[in-house]
């Protein structure tokens, strides 16, 4: 009985880690610089909750937080490309899957170590 338990436990961290490393294709993962390039072309979305948005966020950007992306997904134009980010990567990863899969985005990038990383221009509100 141990054994299966531990078989399972170990199955269980095995998920979580690949889960949390996977990358996907159709992701772009971008440096700080890379980012600073191109997030002006772009939808520069926010997708941390609105009390982070407004502690400190990049200039330019929008939030549309993760618990509103499937009530607010027509906001984002699938013509353009989008850039992505949040507090550490976690929640921008999911907001690319999601607009992948239901609002059918193609050129969708989000910002390496998220927004505790960003050294470059903020607002705050």
């Amino acid at each position: 009985m141990d054994a299966i338990i531990w078989i399972i436990v170990a199955g269980l961290i095995a998920y979580i880690i690949v889960k949390r490393f996977y990358k996907p294709k159709y992701l772009k993962t971008l440096t700080q610089e890379e980012f600073i390039k191109g997030y002006r072309k772009a939808q520069l979305i926010d997708v941390r909750e609105p009390k982070e948005y407004e502690g400190g966020h990049i200039l330019g950007a929008r939030n549309i937080p993760m618990s509103q992306i499937r009530q607010r997904m027509n906001e984002v134009r699938t013509d353009q490309p989008v850039y992505l980010y949040c507090q550490s990567g976690a929640r921008s990863r999911q907001a690319a899957q999601f607009l992948k899969k239901k609002r059918k985005v193609e050129d969708i990038s989000h910002l390496q170590g998220g927004f505790r990383k960003w050294t470059g221009k903020i607002k705050k509100k």
